[in-house]
């Protein structure tokens, strides 16, 4: 598809920019990726995984704790409540690892289907299309999809592209809607894709 390779040469380098260790890292960093920046994740998970870095610990861990180390995030109250909940769920029922279907994900405390999807993509390698906030908005203003919701888009996505392209394709449009397709003033005068926007001529350039 001559879109998704303009969208590989213009991102060569696209891929997960959450930093971990292992699958129950990465599934703590996405918990708090909610509304907050990998950046801003990474900068908190540097000093939280050296003190906490098992369900065990976080199942054990004072809340009042867990929320100083993770205020930073935003919705920090909400998000410990639930990595917490989380943990002791993976402890009882999964002896401490991360389980490896959509089924059983979605029925962590905290883990919605568009944090299982990065999970099954990135962390086990099964094709899956997380769609964000940035994915939502890309594939609207490309045509991918015209979906009312992320349910919607991700089932249009997965119809548009073949499943050995799904991750790439997750983090291809992340990338594009970070860096040039933005929410409300998209740089069209840069996109390498525009001439394939949907939109392209309700954005009138500088």
């Amino acid at each position: 598809m001559e879109l998704l390779e303009k969208l590989r040469n213009t991102y060569p380098d696209a891929t997960c920019e959450l930093e971990y260790g292992n699958d129950f890292e990465l599934l703590i960093s996405v918990i708090l990726s909610a509304q907050c920046t990998d950046k801003r994740v990474n900068i908190v998970t540097r000093e939280l995984f050296k003190a906490y870095n098992t369900p065990s610990d976080f199942a054990d861990i004072d809340i009042s704790v867990l929320e100083r180390y993770i205020k930073s995030c935003g919705l920090y109250k909400n998000k410990a409540a639930n990595i917490k909940a989380c943990c002791k769920e993976l402890v009882e029922k999964y002896n401490g690892q991360v389980p490896q279907t959509m089924d059983e994900l979605i029925t962590l405390p905290g883990v919605g289907r568009k944090t299982a999807n990065v999970m099954l993509s990135v962390a086990f390698g099964k094709p899956a299309i997380a769609v964000d906030t940035h994915v939502f908005r890309v594939a609207h203003r490309l045509g991918l999809s015209d979906g009312k919701t992320p349910n919607d888009v991700e089932k249009d996505l997965c119809a548009v592209f073949e499943p050995q392209d799904y991750r790439q394709v997750h983090f291809l449009l992340i990338r594009h809607g970070r860096d040039c397709c933005h929410s409300r003033k998209p740089d069209c005068g840069e996109c390498a894709v525009k001439e394939h926007c949907a939109q392209y001529a309700a954005y009138p350039s500088d």
